[in-house]
């Protein structure tokens, strides 16, 4: 199954890390304002979804010659745009979600952003944010953290505690711990190499992976 990549109108510091994310047979959308990313990456997104209030306007003629689909939807909706992408992205049954562009720029909209990523009919899919220096991903069960040493890892506690938190291969271990929404523990930890996995008991635990520039 192919993988959906979701170009969001958040901020995109360098597209050449974004770049190295990419697959050849990756499905590409565009929720709106999006569109500028694609086309930063020097590409045609399959399908741009939303309003149009912030298209890319270079767009124009491939939606007009039919070269891109276009789903229009009114300006006042109750639905952000990479919502809209996120829900075409599961009526067609596409398990895997990379979404690039969703991290910096408005506050509200990366908290948004973030918070759909948390939502529980989504639990079954593979959802990422990343921007190719920094990845966010929610951690239900179990899950693992790629990058290389000295990279900082978050374990950031979502709507209440988190429980029975393990980790292996950071540099200050969790062994089946309880982090707290309103505690700081899990800031600012390390990888000791490539990899390293975290699982949980109970609860949604947020990880924020930022690369170090050198790897």
């Amino acid at each position: 199954m192919s993988r959906a990549v979701i170009f969001a109108n958040g901020s995109l510091p360098d597209p050449e890390p974004a770049r190295a994310l990419l697959r050849a047979d990756d499905v590409l959308l565009a929720a709106d304002g999006g569109s500028r990313h694609a086309r930063a990456l020097g590409l045609n997104p399959a399908v741009i979804l939303g309003d149009l209030d912030s298209l890319d306007p270079s767009f124009r003629p491939l939606i007009d010659s039919g070269q891109v689909e276009v789903i229009l939807y009114p300006g006042d909706k109750d639905e952000t745009d990479l919502e809209l992408a996120l829900d075409y992205a599961v009526e067609h049954n596409i398990q895997e979600v990379l979404i690039v562009g969703a991290l910096g720029g408005r506050l509200d909209q990366t908290l948004g952003n973030l918070a759909l990523l948390a939502a529980p009919r989504l639990a079954e899919f593979a959802l990422r944010c990343d921007d190719g220096l920094e990845e966010v991903f929610f951690v239900r069960n179990q899950s693992r953290v790629r990058g290389a040493a000295q990279d900082i890892v978050s374990l950031i506690p979502w709507g209440g505690q988190v429980s029975g938190v393990s980790t292996a291969g950071l540099r200050w271990p969790l062994r089946a711990e309880t982090l707290y929404p309103e505690k700081t523990r899990g800031i600012s930890n390390e990888l000791l190499g490539e990899s390293a996995t975290i699982s949980i008991e109970s609860g949604l635990l947020l990880v924020v992976h930022r690369r170090n520039r050198k790897s």
